[in-house]
């Protein structure tokens, strides 16, 4: 009987990971920032900064939205490595069957086929989920993007800044790599969110 080989790379598993939700580090300055619930002494027309990587860490309104995303990307990771496991199985057995040659070469070449559909319906399955995954994730960062800005800008018409910085980063800071701490707002950005973000909640509710 022909042996018809089995071409194993059809099973390249789509391992769609648990995208990166969130992994934010606080950045540090070299100067202390002001105590938390404190409001800056920063003078109107000062050009102030704060550190988006702690407003992103501590923001309330984020860690919910994480944790929502969070979830969806683990139920459909376990429905991608469910399906994968099945067709592995699948695989495994037609291999089984080739090397014990308990099949004939026109069966294998049917099978053969099946399982190749079957891979390209797993693969355009996975990509499916990594898309939507990617979209959720735009779409969480948008709205907390919106909601900073959101309150920068009511912040600034009651504080009348010369220009509010955003800084990034833990070993070196960009593009603040340090300042005076009078003019560093992240806790009273921070404080302000929450505050507002709990109010909001509570109407919704």
């Amino acid at each position: 009987m022909k042996n018809t080989p089995l071409i194993l790379s059809i099973i390249a598993l789509v391992a769609v990971a648990a995208l990166c939700i969130l992994q934010l580090t606080s950045g540090k300055g070299k100067n202390a920032p002001v105590a938390a619930g404190e409001v800056s002494e920063a003078q109107p027309g000062a050009i102030v900064y704060f550190n988006l990587d702690r407003v992103l860490k501590e923001y309330d309104m984020a860690n919910d939205l994480s944790s929502v995303v969070e979830t969806k990307v683990q139920s459909i990771q376990e429905e991608i490595n469910r399906r994968g496991s099945k067709l592995q199985k699948d695989v495994n057995a037609f291999q089984d069957k080739i090397n014990k040659g308990t099949i004939t070469s026109a069966s294998a070449a049917v099978q053969q086929d099946k399982l190749q559909q079957q891979n390209n319906a797993f693969q355009s399955y996975a990509a499916q989920k990594q898309q939507e995954i990617a979209e959720e994730q735009q779409v969480m960062m948008n709205q907390i993007g919106d909601a900073i800005k959101t309150y920068l800008d009511k912040l600034n018409e009651e504080k009348k800044y010369g220009m509010i910085i955003s800084t990034q980063g833990d070993v070196l800071p960009a593009p603040v790599v340090t300042g005076d701490a009078s003019l560093d707002i992240t806790d009273e950005i921070i404080a302000g969110l929450n505050e507002e973000y709990v109010k909001n909640k509570n109407k919704a509710e």
